[in-house]
């Protein structure tokens, strides 16, 4: 089977658990909740790439409050299905030191990637991180007592597609969030 024939197969098969208006709805309400924030300073927006891309360019359109943007780049899945361990690919190029940070996320899975971004912008001086997720996956495996700050839907523990989130590197771009079927 090619991987087009897979990727075919993959969407065929899944299940939307976040319709596009769903999604949109989110984004809107994480936004307003981030407005809501006192954030001293400078403000810096953290995009955790690449699956935070389009959660951080769509609460960039709703947020009116100055900002700086930058990113990281950290990863537990390297495109592949299963957590490995974390791999600092790029670290941030703004300053972080008094500046206030908004970290966003594509998903809080198990919350070592997100918590160890967090940790890192407070290491470097950030005196405020808030977090912030598109999806937090409904399950008791989280592998650290933290949580984010601020989460758009809480979806059902499956591996899940689409909005940021990949298969295999694939259907990021689909604009709503669908989940592989359960085995």
């Amino acid at each position: 089977m090619t991987i087009e024939q897979e990727i075919a197969a993959v969407r065929a098969q899944a299940l939307c658990v976040a319709s596009a208006d769903e999604v949109r709805d989110a984004l809107t309400r994480m936004a307003a909740q981030i407005a809501r924030q006192q954030l001293p300073g400078p403000v810096v927006l953290l995009c955790v790439m690449r699956g935070g891309l389009l959660a951080a360019a769509e609460l960039l359109t709703r947020l009116e409050l100055p900002l700086r943007l930058d990113y990281v780049q950290v990863s537990r899945y390297r495109e592949g299905t299963r957590p490995a361990e974390l791999n600092w690919e790029v670290l941030p190029r703004e300053p972080l030191a008094g500046a206030s940070v908004i970290v966003v996320d594509d998903i809080f899975d198990e919350g070592c990637t997100l918590e160890a971004i967090v940790r890192y912008c407070l290491a470097q001086g950030a005196p405020r991180v808030l977090s912030a997720v598109l999806v937090e996956k409904l399950h008791d495996r989280k592998r650290t007592a933290w949580r984010p700050d601020i989460v758009g839907l809480s979806l059902p523990d499956r591996y899940l597609f689409g909005f940021g989130m990949d298969y295999k590197g694939y259907l990021r771009n689909c604009p709503a969030i669908y989940a592989l079927p359960e085995q």
